[in-house]
């Protein structure tokens, strides 16, 4: 429980003020969310959030003004950035230097403000994230752009406020004869709400303003026909699709993808490069180099062989491939998805509403305020300018009445006391008129000041006719706006340097698939795996000999070799019907005895390896349990996400899968051959395509089960090795029958094993 003040007052005791205070019990927590709203609000008023008329923050708006007080205009010689901060402070923003001048900083950077409000001279940092250099060597004044945000601010075009101390006055809002808001963007943090504006093309903003005058109840997606989306400082590419856009403009909330612009550079002996022109708006380029250069260290981009900043005054980041054969649009991909050459905008246009509430809107809402607050400004300015004509009109009227009567206006001049009162009695004129004609100098005098007066008196009643219409008429005024409105396009048009679109329009980029294959380095190598289930990689494809002169562990040996690429996939089948995946370029290398597959795969103990192949997503595979059962199988259909494989042939209790052999194109016939050495050969046909299940039956045995199988070409032949060296069979008539028969003995010198061999 706290206490509260919440009366006081002054009694007299022994000679002294005594200050006697009535207490309030009041709860701890209400005093606290009553404290911290008012810094919250204050935060978000005074601080954080933009008006949505000028585009302004508080610091923004104080230095601005603080430059025009100083007179520090475009033509005009630059003064030291810390006398512009001095008077900031000083007069109008009671906070740290630096802060002031860091807000400073930012609205002369190129590469960080669309349309700079601030001419810097010296050192302002630059795109590398380098900062600028202190406030005592730097020199600032404004812009043109900043001149027509504060044109007309000593017209009455504003309203004015105290400073902090009371001393001075201080613009609640600038005039803005700009889109600032929108043309430059802005983002902060207040308290429990953000913004997040990207900056925009100022001839866009103006075609869309002139659109919306022209017809005020459009909507949105009629503006965006204008405003194609942001325009950062910094180019890019905009790689979003336009429901995207759409949906962000008309709700106020939305991201925007921007990506680096980049093209191919070709080099000597076919060899290129890709060199990178322009990156992401608010991306520190060295941070982008450093982030790209670990990714090559962490071998996470492993066909990206270097990186190199050969930027000068334009941005130039040269990235060489390890080798030319690698895709330049894959290669960009992989760098968009793991670096900063891609990033997201976010889009939160919450801002201060007259100045007081804050909240989102959308586009056509931002714009109409624009035009809203151009209004009242050209309504303030031409009421303050006829409150000038009337009285110029009331002293050129009483300067006319001197001149009519010269040698009266003289003779009171010389003979009254109080030649005011005695003019003002006898001509009938205003005390405004009497002061004018006072004052008048005697070279006034002349005949031909006469035919002046009377001129200017005449333009003035013509100036003040066309004011007192431009008040009272709601669509002269917005005629004035369109035409200030087309002043600001031609003045920033596509064709000046300025003004041209820097953000170029593409389309949201399709989700390339990076191949695993193309994240690895292509090599030749030999995969060898031990009668154990041992595997290893050799370097380079062996040659029989070789492969035949490895050795294994003691009690182990060889069992399967194939030549393949470390970017191939590996298919192990084993006795259980399920299939594994393995990454040619995870197996371990040939030092030592390699490792087992069971580390690598869920193969059970009691189940062992069938085969072992390189993956091909075009073939059809043979597979068969020994139990005779077996189906074709495509091989696009058998690749395994997990270590714990995919079941494709299913086996009965007390069987196991024993043959997986890949069918040619050309196959027409089955050859199986079981354990009682009956060979029995088959149309293909008759085995069905299946991706899981138990098969049919291919061959029938009164004892024992299956002992080999495979598909070949009827017309060639069947083939087997015997005694080391390749047979074929081309007759093949007492062999052949319809699946499920038990067919006959094989021809003379069929090997004792009864296995085909050759795979």
């Amino acid at each position: 429980m706290a206490k509260k003040p919440t009366k006081s007052k002054s009694k007299t005791k022994g000679g002294k003020d005594v200050v006697a205070v009535e207490i309030q019990n009041r709860q701890l927590g209400d005093i606290l969310s009553e404290k911290y709203l008012s810094y919250a609000l204050s935060t978000i008023m005074s601080r954080s959030l933009p008006d949505v008329r000028d585009g302004l923050k508080p610091v923004h708006r104080r230095l601005l003004y603080a430059m025009s007080q100083l007179n520090l205009k475009p033509e005009l010689s630059p003064k030291k950035s810390a006398r512009v901060v001095g008077d900031v402070i000083g007069k109008f923003h009671p906070h740290g230097d630096q802060s002031v001048y860091d807000a400073l900083v930012r609205l002369a950077q190129d590469f960080a403000v669309r349309y700079p409000l601030v001419d810097g001279q010296g050192n302002f940092g630059n795109i590398d994230g380098d900062n600028a250099a202190a406030m005592r060597y730097t020199e600032a004044r404004l812009t043109a752009v900043a001149q027509l945000l504060l044109e007309g601010i000593d017209e009455d075009a504003v309203d004015f406020r105290e400073t902090y101390d009371g001393d001075g006055k201080e613009p609640i809002v600038m005039p803005a004869n700009f889109p600032n808001l929108l043309a430059n963007g802005s983002s902060g943090i207040a308290v429990g709400m953000a913004t997040n504006i990207p900056p925009h093309n100022v001839a866009e903003l103006c075609d869309a303003l002139d659109h919306l005058i022209e017809n005020k109840n459009c909507e949105v997606k009629d503006l965006l026909k204008f405003v194609k989306g942001p325009d950062f400082p910094t180019g890019g590419i905009l790689a979003e699709d336009k429901a995207s856009i759409r949906n962000a403009y008309e709700t106020g909330r939305g991201s925007f993808r921007m990506r680096a612009v980049w093209h191919k550079e070709d080099l000597k002996g076919d060899a290129w490069q890709i060199v990178v022109t322009e990156i992401p708006y608010q991306v520190q380029k060295s941070r982008l180099i450093e982030k790209i250069a670990d990714l090559i260290t962490s071998k996470k981009l492993p066909f990206l062989d270097d990186v190199t900043d050969e930027s000068a005054e334009d941005v130039r980041v040269v990235l060489t491939p390890k080798n030319k054969g690698i895709d330049p649009e894959l290669l960009m991909a992989q760098l968009y998805k793991n670096s900063d050459l891609e990033s997201r905008f976010s889009l939160n246009m919450n801002v201060l509403d007259g100045g007081l509430t804050p909240r989102v809107m959308n586009l056509k809402e931002v714009l109409q305020a624009f035009i809203d607050h151009r209004q009242d400004v050209l309504v303030r300015r031409s009421k303050h300018r006829l409150a000038h004509i009337e009285h110029r009109l009331e002293v050129l009227g009483g300067l006319l009445v001197a001149y009519l009567n010269i040698d009266e206006v003289i003779r009171i001049i010389r003979n009254e006391d109080e030649p005011k009162a005695v003019m003002i009695k006898k001509f009938k004129i205003t005390e405004v008129q009497a002061e004018a004609i006072l004052n008048m100098r005697l070279r006034s005098l002349r005949k031909l000041e006469e035919i002046e007066i009377k001129r200017e008196e005449k333009e003035l009643k013509a100036e003040k006719d066309a004011l007192e219409k431009l008040i009272g008429s709601n669509a002269r005024q917005m005629t004035a706006i369109r035409k200030q409105i087309r002043e600001i396009h031609e003045m920033f048009s596509p064709k000046t340097e300025l003004g041209k679109r820097r953000t170029n329009i593409g389309k949201a980029p399709d989700d390339l698939e990076v191949p695993v294959e193309a994240l690895i380095e292509k090599e030749p190598i030999t995969v060898l795996c031990s009668d154990k289930g041992w595997i290893r990689t050799m370097k380079g494809h062996l040659e029989k000999d070789k492969i035949e002169g490895i050795s294994y562990k003691e009690g182990d040996g060889h069992k399967f070799a194939l030549h393949c690429e470390t970017t191939d996939k590996l298919i192990v089948f084993g006795t259980n019907g399920k299939f594994y995946t393995l990454g040619a370029d995870k197996l371990p290398s040939g030092r030592g005895y390699g490792e087992p597959v069971r580390l690598m795969i869920d193969l059970q103990n009691e189940s062992d390896i069938v085969t072992i192949m390189k993956h091909d997503p075009d073939r059809k595979l043979l597979v068969v349990s020994d139990d005779g059962r077996g189906f074709v199988v495509p091989e696009k259909e058998i690749l395994s996400q997990t270590k714990n494989g995919k079941q494709c042939l299913l086996v009965k209790k007390g069987a196991e899968a024993r043959v997986c052999y890949p069918v040619a194109p050309e196959d027409d016939s089955v050859a199986a051959i079981g354990e009682n050495r009956k060979l029995l050969v088959f149309p293909l046909e008759q085995v069905p395509e299946m991706n899981r299940g138990v098969g049919v039956i291919l061959q029938r045995y009164k004892d024992g089960g299956l002992s080999d199988a495979k598909t070949f070409r009827l017309k060639s032949g069947l083939s087997f090795y015997s005694a080391g060296r390749e047979r074929t069979e081309t007759n093949l008539k007492a062999w052949r029958g319809e699946r499920a028969q038990a067919g006959c003995l094989p021809p003379n010198g069929f090997p004792k094993s009864k296995k085909f061999g050759g795979i």
